[in-house]
């Protein structure tokens, strides 16, 4: 396995937190689900009215991740456009967007990132209807927005999103659900903290699995669809308590040229839930074989778990959009444990902070 021929030195890293509050997910899921409910189908029957001629998110790090998963499954249920924001083009560009009948959603856990908020402001002065999706009620985040959805995570202490990020993928799910009228996704939704709890009864499993990767020092990320915001999930985590260079890709671009970065033994990390572009995922693991790749694939399916030089079999089947909520368990085990593999404390990694502030 290519990874470099430099040992990390292992030393009791002792990490307090980022374990903890992995485990506490589905408790936060559950509690999400019990208390937000109610205003999601308010504000799901606003949005419903409202008629949004588009939709624009701003969110940095893990919540930009969150908000990925968030513009496949709002564009999937909805059929409205959704875009990514660049929060540079108001706060530092001078842009004046026009922003009438659009809804624009700001993402983060703190509710106090700098940029996210004056873009959200922005927003809503140039004639957006605001949402925020935050952790903290009494946020700068939560006061810029006319409406609010917690994600009632609890504290959390942890550097790495942990179950923060779990949680805002269930209220975009939940959202999604409410807005489109999707009863089927309300369904899967209150699954989610009973499919987390059998993730977690695989912790085992998953720390053996790390080991193996001790010394790897660059990757590749991918999947495709719901599935590639968990990808580029995994690849924050394995550089911020890691440090590993971990490059995600969606599996498409990943065969329109970066496939040559790929010779024997390199790590490339695949993340394949069931649902439409599993087939599609099969042939990318099929051609990484070919090119002996050190592929680590992580699903429910033999039929692409056969494919991978290390399957992670995942032991909750989900589907489509909710699948990211219980893969996102798996991914966050992974960088926690291989973090203690290589002596690293996760909890306070190089030059990070809890809450980071930017224009």
């Amino acid at each position: 396995m290519k990874g470099g021929s430099t040992a990390v030195g292992r030393t009791s890293a002792g990490a307090r937190f980022m374990l903890k509050e992995i485990r506490e997910a589905p408790s936060a899921a559950a509690r999400l689900l019990e208390r937000e409910g109610a205003r999601i189908r308010t504000l799901g029957a606003r949005l419903r009215r409202h008629r949004p001629a588009g939709i624009l998110m701003a969110a940095r790090g893990s919540s930009d991740n969150a908000a990925l998963y968030g513009k496949y499954l709002l564009e999937t249920r909805l059929g409205v456009p959704v875009t990514l924001a660049a929060p540079s083009i108001i706060t530092l560009l001078g842009g004046r967007l026009r922003l009438r009948r659009y809804v624009a959603v700001g993402i983060s856990q703190s509710g106090q990132s700098t940029d996210i908020v004056a873009f959200l402001e922005a927003a809503r002065a140039r004639g957006a209807l605001t949402v925020a999706i935050t952790n903290q009620p009494r946020s700068s985040l939560a006061r810029a927005a006319h409406e609010v959805v917690l994600t009632h995570a609890g504290d959390e202490r942890s550097v790495a999103a942990t179950k923060t990020y779990l949680n805002q993928l269930i209220a975009f799910t939940m959202l999604g659900a409410e807005w489109a009228g999707d009863r089927r996704l309300s369904r899967d939704a209150a699954a989610i903290p009973e499919a987390q709890r059998a993730v977690l009864a695989q912790d085992g499993d998953i720390a053996g699995i790390a080991e193996r990767y001790r010394y790897m020092r660059e990757c590749i990320v991918a999947a495709r669809g719901y599935d590639f915001a968990t990808a580029k999930e995994l690849a924050l985590k394995l550089m911020e308590t890691c440090y590993v260079v971990a490059l995600p890709l969606s599996s498409a671009d990943l065969l329109h040229g970066p496939i040559a970065l790929v010779e024997p033994d390199f790590p490339v990390f695949l993340i394949a839930s069931p649902g439409p572009v599993l087939a599609h995922l099969a042939d990318v693991a099929s051609r990484l074989r070919a090119r002996r790749a050190e592929t680590v694939i992580f699903s429910s399916e033999e039929t692409v778990l056969r494919l991978a030089s290390v399957p992670i079999r995942v032991a909750a089947r989900a589907e489509g959009a909710a699948a990211p909520p219980i893969y996102g368990v798996a991914i966050q085990l992974l960088a926690y444990h291989l973090s203690q593999a290589k002596g690293i404390d996760p909890d306070h990694p190089r030059g990070l902070r809890k809450v980071t502030r930017t224009l």
